[in-house]
């Protein structure tokens, strides 16, 4: 079963983090924008290091460090992964908030080439 979180942080910036479990980890990207729940949004996301899956659950205060501040869970449930190439991850997400095919396309945007991504419903 592929699971996965959608993260509000509040830290220096709200923003939010979405994370899909694949090989035994959470692959992460940070959305500066709420994740769209209609087609026609697109978000800029932003490739992040993995994390343990067991933070898929976390909730909480980061007190200290690099992301420190205030972390809910905002959206969570499965995923099934329909398609996956290197720049693209096509699935389709069945959350509380969040329901349909998704897909996240890699981009040259921003201030991080090579972590800089595109994240919309289709």
């Amino acid at each position: 079963m592929l699971i996965f979180v959608i993260h509000e942080h509040h830290a220096t910036h709200l923003h939010w983090d979405l994370r899909l479990s694949m090989n035994g980890v959470l692959k992460s990207w940070a959305l500066p924008k709420i994740p769209p729940k209609s087609k026609g949004t697109k978000r800029l996301a932003i490739q992040v290091e993995d994390h343990s899956l067991s933070y898929a659950k976390f909730h909480g205060e980061i007190t200290e460090g690099y992301g420190k501040g205030k972390v809910e869970i905002w959206d969570n449930g499965d995923y099934k992964l329909i398609d996956k190439k290197p720049g693209k991850i096509v699935f389709e997400l069945e959350g509380k908030k969040l329901h349909g095919k998704y897909v996240l396309v890699k981009t040259n945007f921003g201030e991080k080439p090579g972590k800089s991504w595109l994240f919309f419903k289709i």
